[in-house]
């Protein structure tokens, strides 16, 4: 089916994290491969899998060394192979990570541009003089702090990193660049994957002009954390050029069968516009941001994101997720909304697997699991040690999946994990949760299981109801009537209509009223007529007096 992604739900797997097979502490191919099945038997329709290419790990494989091979400590290509045919079997697609923006400095590429100003690949990164002064060229800033710009003595030119200075960006005005890359993707695409996770998807160009980035005039006047929230990334990135250039890739991916690209809208100022515009017409098949993988956790917010995307984009296509390898994860993050991370966790599983969009869940949330607080000593992560001690870091949710209480590291390796696994972590492993019909692992079965077998779910319009926070109520196709109370009190609302429940979570439907307890909600049959609403006024209970 060429459309299949439409609707779908992706597993992200961490390949560091996942499974370790050889004892050497480090997620591998082999591990992954190995524990397909459990993955399978979620009921997902793809997996996608971070950065496993040869790369020196300065930024745990985001610098990449070799496009076309699979770096040692995750395996050979004949493991990677091993793992595209099993998981085709279990009829996973798969989907991998492309980090175009940018390239390892240890990229034979990079290390030739530097070289001198004149050799084959010297206009293949982004290089310019400095000012008289000798400062860089501009005020663009890295997103790990500091200046985007790092100097080169053998080249007497400052060069751009985005990231770290260990990434130099390639420059994409460049077609020869443009062709190579596209050549690479080509490598991947006859070698059978299903797809691309596309990072950074909004950074391939930058203004040819190198003019200044502006202030970010919406910033409170206190500095920020990260100096690079306090610019208004208009050169830097975001370019037209980049929509021309994701046309290419399209008409790449449309000479194979069934292929589909999701993007990362990187730190954008209008995400969710530009998640439209880089999914309408023959460019993306779908793209995601980071406006649901932040601190709110409110109907509003969830309600004006899938409206804004499909109000300014009515053929574009969205992904949704609530966690990922970069992001505190969310059962952590909002648990001030909850009564405990099992009511929370589900909860919020099934308001991301009722959403209207594809949809993209990240190892260990269909258990639960929660963030893990690390030690100075204990992080790998560069972006966390800069910024320590505070939490933007992300370590902490990248630690090892936790599969059965068996040894140090629940079942990930036979060795010390590469991360520690500590105890909140490994009481929700997948041993003991598989079975128990109260468990969040059981429930994520159940709610995939709705999604996959419900067509209104997966592709059918939304229409949300007027109900004040903190409900959201909206139906899906229709038929499909989903309600959720976002908080940890009670909550009460008229319902007129409404079927059976599908799938509920302290939610009683009395006559015309749906209860809702902390926490609560239920997915129902929709039947003609079909409304939620508000009490009226006279039917709230008097608000208390303090000290009455």
């Amino acid at each position: 089916m060429s459309d299949w992604w439409r609707g779908a739900v992706t597993y992200q797997i961490y390949p560091r994290s996942f499974q370790d097979s050889n004892g050497d502490g480090i997620g591998d191919l082999r591990g992954i491969t190995g524990r397909l099945p459990y993955v399978a038997d979620l009921g997902v329709d793809a997996i996608w899998l971070s950065p496993i290419f040869t790369s020196p790990m300065a930024d745990m494989g985001y610098d990449v060394a070799d496009y076309t091979d699979i770096d040692p400590i995750f395996g050979t290509l004949a493991d990677f192979d091993a793992l595209l045919e099993r998981a085709h079997a279990l009829g996973l697609k798969v989907i991998i990570d492309q980090v175009l923006s940018h390239s390892s400095d240890r990229h034979p590429f990079f290390v030739e541009s530097r070289s001198s100003r004149d050799n084959p690949k010297a206009d293949w990164y982004v290089w310019a003089d400095p000012k008289h002064d000798g400062t860089p060229p501009n005020n663009w800033l890295s997103v790990f702090g500091g200046p985007a710009w790092a100097w080169d003595a053998r080249r007497r030119q400052y060069y751009l990193h985005n990231f770290l200075a260990e990434q130099p960006d390639f420059n994409f005005h460049n077609p020869e660049v443009r062709a190579w890359l596209l050549s690479t993707m080509r490598f991947w695409l006859e070698r059978g994957v299903d797809g691309f996770r596309l990072d950074t998807v909004n950074f391939y160009f930058h203004d040819a002009l190198l003019r200044d980035d502006p202030a970010d005039f919406r910033r409170k006047s206190a500095p920020e954390v990260n100096p690079y929230g306090m610019q208004y990334h208009l050169f830097s990135k975001n370019q037209p050029e980049n929509l021309l250039f994701l046309e290419d890739m399209r008409r790449l991916l449309d000479e194979y069968e069934a292929r589909a690209m999701v993007g990362e809208m990187g730190e954008s100022h209008h995400a969710i516009r530009m998640m439209g515009e880089y999914t309408s017409g023959r460019r993306l098949h779908k793209c995601y941001s980071f406006e649901m993988l932040g601190e709110r956790f409110d109907a509003g917010h969830f309600r004006g994101q899938i409206e804004d995307f499909y109000a300014g984009a009515p053929g574009g296509w969205p992904t949704w997720a609530f966690s990922n390898h970069d992001v505190r994860r969310h059962v952590s993050r909002w648990a001030r909304h909850g009564v405990g991370p099992e009511a929370l966790a589900k909860l919020a599983g099934a308001l991301l697997l009722s959403l209207e969009g594809s949809i993209c869940i990240y190892q260990g949330e269909e258990l639960g699991q929660t963030e893990t607080e690390l030690e100075l000593f204990e992080l790998t992560d560069p972006q966390g040690i800069r910024f320590w001690p505070e939490p933007i870091g992300r370590d902490g949710c990248r630690t090892p999946m936790v599969w059965d209480g068996g040894n140090a590291s629940s079942g990930f390796s036979t060795g010390k994990p590469w991360l520690p696994v500590k105890a909140p972590q490994a009481a929700r492993h997948v041993a003991g949760q598989r079975g128990d019909p109260e468990s969040v692992l059981e429930f994520y079965r159940r709610m995939l299981r709705l999604r996959r077998e419900t067509e209104e779910l997966r592709v059918g319009r939304t229409r949300f109801f007027d109900v004040a926070e903190p409900v959201l109520a909206f139906t899906r196709g229709g038929t499909v009537l989903c309600v959720f109370n976002l908080s940890p009190e009670r909550q009460e609302v008229v319902l007129k209509g409404g079927g059976a429940i599908a799938l509920a979570q302290g939610a009683e439907h009395k006559g015309e009223r749906l209860v809702l307890h902390p926490n609560g909600f239920a997915i129902m049959e929709a039947t003609a007529g079909t409304e939620v609403a508000d009490l009226a006024p006279a039917a709230h209970a008097p608000a208390r007096v303090p000290g009455v």
